[in-house]
């Protein structure tokens, strides 16, 4: 999370129990996939809570490499990794098709941030109450465009509604991050998506209370 290390330590603490609930209600291969959301979101905000951590303990090493995991999460994992999840459950023929374009989209995205990366590597600094990512490739149009592309618009291409609702929800929290926290982007608009990621629990209980109806 972007507040502070308790607040990050029990985000994570909190999407590991939202993962784990949705592993159990995963019951295909497609699913699990999927489940694995609210998990990598855990991670994430477990790594978020060590660049915190580092500052009191002084530990630049520490900081440098939880920066780096951080940013393979947040600029590599989720544009990739989205799109290719909603495909694995989705059965719409025409709507697997725009996902795979979505998903090349998403690696083309992450490609040009790994070059980014690797030139510039990504600096932090805590700034006010916030940790601001220094990361001036990510914001790039192309690169933004290929980004919200691949992970909101993702999601809203699936045919089941509360993915498609979490999609929408995800676009509006990156809009308002934009608007109210512009300086810190990147650490806020993932903890908000962290958040939204309760919606892949209900999405599979959702789909597995419809196949109980249908049968």
């Amino acid at each position: 999370m972007c507040f502070s290390a308790t607040a990050s330590f029990t985000a994570s603490v909190a999407l590991t129990g939202i993962g784990v609930l949705a592993l159990r209600a995963a019951h295909t291969p497609g699913e699990r996939m999927f489940a694995l959301i609210p998990l990598l979101f855990a991670a994430q905000q477990a790594t978020e809570g060590l660049v915190w951590m580092s500052y009191p303990w002084d530990a630049p090493t520490l900081r440098a490499w939880a920066t780096q995991v951080y940013s393979v999460f947040s600029h590599l994992v989720w544009p990739v990794f989205i799109p290719w999840a909603v495909r694995a459950l989705e059965p719409v023929p025409w709507r697997r098709h725009v996902l795979a374009l979505l998903g090349v989209a998403g690696f083309l995205s992450a490609l040009f941030l790994l070059f980014g990366m690797v030139a510039t590597p990504i600096e932090v600094v805590p700034t006010g109450g916030h940790l601001a990512y220094r990361s001036p490739h990510f914001f790039l149009p192309i690169s933004l465009t290929l980004y919200l592309a691949a992970t909101t618009v993702g999601l809203g291409m699936s045919s089941q509604p509360v993915i498609r609702w979490f999609g929408v929800l995800a676009l509006a929290s990156a809009g308002f991050t934009y608007l109210v926290y512009a300086r810190w982007f990147i650490s806020v608009w993932c903890f908000y998506a962290a958040l939204l990621s309760v919606m892949v629990y209900i999405a599979l209980t959702s789909r597995r209370t419809a196949a109980r109806y249908a049968t």
